[in-house]
């Protein structure tokens, strides 16, 4: 063998070494993550004992995670199940007390909206249905949130009172075991796994489409925090409410003004003549953070996205509160929020429900 071919050989060697080092390297710390039987394994294990198909709504959470690139780790797996329980106690289709009466008043409040007589109403709802039943029947004994969204979407389709009654729009927003929001459904279902036999809409009522969409709500987004119960009050409250609330704080520091901790830093559709209560007192410290009016808005409009917590307005507004405070301040705060449904039947906060989900995670972490 020539010294030419001693040298690639030896170069050949070398570089067959640093690939095999490489790869072991790799192996050593990215050791491969659990397999889809071991996760649904820990899932059913986690799930309460008396809990019937245990294995379905294992598969189905491991399946939502895995879609949607969520590791499984415990952490994940027990907020996940925390707020189910919560919100369901582990059901798909939960029942809802008074809901009867619930729908009726609903129906009567809008009618009254549009001054619509009482008696035009009754006997717009006393036409039968598609099943057969009246409206006032059905009404009278529906359970669930879905028995509710379906007659609304019967009525609103074939009575012209019930088009008007619900101007296109069903008033029941949330849905399923984890309760959660159908127009974020609606608006996050391009990579949904599963056919969609009806509509985006009826899936949210089933277990494997609630718990595709209420996981996503919950794990679907990067967040600032360390501690998971303010990822709860962001479940209640809207992605990123609780980094909000602490801007909130900040700005009330600096400015010396009250204002609502509610995680809202916009009010909708405003123009920059009309700024809400938190513009308007970020406002007042234009001066002393160098930004004008256009520039606060601008940076108040990434409110709901983690890019805000780099933006020049959250830098220098917690900067300036926390030099006129005398103290470091919170980046993350539960929103000071006072829970509104039909549905509530006592005053609940989103402090409340946080709380709750967070005391049943740590049970679970626990076990």
């Amino acid at each position: 063998m020539s010294p030419g071919s001693k040298r690639t050989g030896r170069r050949l060697g070398a570089a067959a070494v640093a690939v095999a080092l490489a790869v072991l390297a790799g192996c050593a710390t990215t050791p491969p993550g659990p397999t889809p039987a071991q996760v649904r394994s820990d899932i059913v294990r986690r799930l309460p004992a008396t809990l019937a198909d245990r294995e379905g709504w294992a598969a189905d959470i491991e399946t939502a995670l895995s879609v949607q690139d969520i590791a499984p780790t415990p952490e994940n797996l027990c907020a996940v199940l925390a707020v189910t329980e919560q919100e369901s106690g582990y059901q798909a289709d939960p029942p809802v007390a008074n809901l009867p009466a619930i729908a009726r008043r609903e129906i009567e409040r809008r009618a009254a909206a549009l001054h619509i007589p009482r008696l035009i109403l009754d006997a717009a709802l006393g036409l039968r249905s598609t099943d057969g039943r009246s409206y006032a029947d059905r009404l009278s004994r529906v359970r669930t949130e879905r028995e509710l969204s379906e007659i609304y979407e019967d009525l609103a389709g074939r009575v012209p009172l019930g088009q008007r009654l619900l101007a296109d729009r069903n008033p029941v927003q949330t849905g399923g075991p984890m309760q959660v929001s159908i127009p974020f459904a609606q608006s996050h279902a391009a990579d949904y796994p599963y056919p969609v036999e009806q509509s985006i809409r009826r899936e949210v009522f089933t277990r494997r489409g609630g718990m595709y969409f209420g996981i996503l709500h919950l794990l679907g987004y990067d967040t600032p925090y360390e501690r998971k119960v303010h990822r709860f009050a962001d479940f209640n409250a809207g992605w990123y409410a609780s980094r909000n609330a602490a801007f909130q704080n900040a700005v009330a520091v600096a400015s010396g003004r009250d204002i609502a901790l509610d995680g809202d830093l916009l009010t909708p559709g405003a123009p920059l003549s009309e700024p809400g209560q938190t513009e308007r007192a970020v406002r007042s410290l234009s001066g002393a953070i160098a930004m004008d009016d256009r520039a606060i808005r601008s940076a108040l409009q990434q409110g709901d996205r983690l890019d805000f917590n780099h933006t020049e307005l959250s830098t220098r507004v917690f900067a300036l509160a926390e030099q006129r405070g005398g103290r470091p301040l919170p980046r993350a705060m539960i929103p000071g929020i006072t829970l509104d449904s039909p549905k509530i039947t006592r005053e609940l906060t989103t402090a409340w429900f946080a709380t709750r989900v967070n005391d049943r995670y740590q049970r679970c972490m626990a076990r």
